[in-house]
């Protein structure tokens, strides 16, 4: 992924990918669940997502309809290994360190985790 996505661009990708392509109408609507959110600050934001290659716009019909260009997964992906190369000289050991002691984590996160490393050693 070249372009990072600001947090106020992660917070539109956040909606498409939930509810799939829509309208800057749906999005801004999406968003006015949780914040006040003006519909020209979300239209500029979803203009320069596409001059920035984040979402698409299908121009077609009247209404606009954009979508992700990537998937979350692979937002978050890009997002990570960008933060792990920053912020922990490109390692994956410290950064996982941080993440899981930073928060409080549920059992059943930890067995998550547990099990994940299980399948990475082969254990299972």
């Amino acid at each position: 992924m070249e372009a990072k996505p600001t947090n106020s661009e992660l917070e539109i990708l956040s909606v498409l990918w939930r509810i799939g392509p829509c309208s800057v109408r749906d999005v801004h609507d999406e968003l006015n669940r949780k914040r006040q959110a003006g519909y020209t600050t979300v239209l500029k934001l979803m203009q320069i997502m596409v001059e920035k290659g984040l979402v698409v716009r299908n121009e077609k019909n009247r209404a606009h309809i954009y979508a992700a260009r990537q998937g979350e997964t692979e937002t978050q992906r890009g997002l990570l290994e960008d933060l792990a190369e920053r912020a922990f000289g490109g390692s994956a050991h410290k950064l996982a360190l941080h993440a899981i002691g930073s928060k409080r984590t549920t059992p059943a996160e930890l067995a998550e985790i547990r099990s994940l490393l299980d399948k990475m050693e082969g254990k299972q």
